[in-house]
């Protein structure tokens, strides 16, 4: 999986240094001198990060994670700046950055907290989409199916299910697998995982 890394300063010399070094370290880079431009062209959620500079002319860099936020960019953002103090680093982790950096930094330490911030923000992309296939399979259970999966994951035995809802163990046994095969899964561990994504 490829993941973009957007460089946002106003700063041209630090643009281009921090994107040989990322570049040197295996990584893709955008470099953008502002974050009017960068966030005309950030309109996706591909896999990446932001490297963003607090103070530019126009937007300052609260203003852009702000304006992320507001279109849904779950694109984890690092701040990089000459400039912080305590209230501006709690005011970006406030909107939501993952972390607040202060120039000058070494790349070996910008690169061990790139790759942290990327790592983080896989696994929530990963998560995402277990969450979002789990409803899907849910969605195509039929209503005795919903029925029977809801008791089995409230700790039921079949038995038990079956006196609840007035059927043989066995027909409820059937709607059992019936259950596990749809939402994918093979026990009821996973089973009961997954229940909490699906609005039972």
């Amino acid at each position: 999986m490829t993941h973009e890394v957007f460089i946002v300063d106003d700063d041209a010399a630090v643009r281009d240094a921090l994107s040989l070094l990322l570049r040197n370290n295996g990584m893709h880079t955008e470099a953008f001198a502002n974050g009017s431009t960068f966030l005309q062209a950030c309109e996706h959620q591909d896999p990446g990060c932001v490297l963003l500079d607090m103070a530019m002319p126009g937007m300052n860099g609260h203003e852009v994670l702000a304006t992320m936020n507001e279109r849904g960019l779950q694109i984890p953002v690092i701040f990089l700046s000459g400039y912080g103090d305590i209230a501006m680093a709690v005011r970006a982790m406030q909107l939501g950055a993952v972390d607040f950096l202060e120039k000058p930094i070494s790349g070996a330490e910008l690169i061990r907290r790139l790759q942290s911030a990327l790592m983080n923000d896989e696994e929530r992309r990963k998560m995402q989409l277990h969450i979002q296939t789990s409803r899907q399979s849910y969605s195509r259970l039929s209503p005795r199916e919903r029925e029977v999966m809801a008791l089995v994951v409230s700790g039921l035995l079949n038995k038990e299910i079956a006196r609840q809802l007035q059927l043989s163990p066995r027909t409820v046994e059937v709607h059992r697998i019936h259950v596990m095969h749809k939402m994918g899964i093979s026990n009821i561990a996973e089973l009961v995982s997954v229940a909490g994504h699906c609005k039972i």
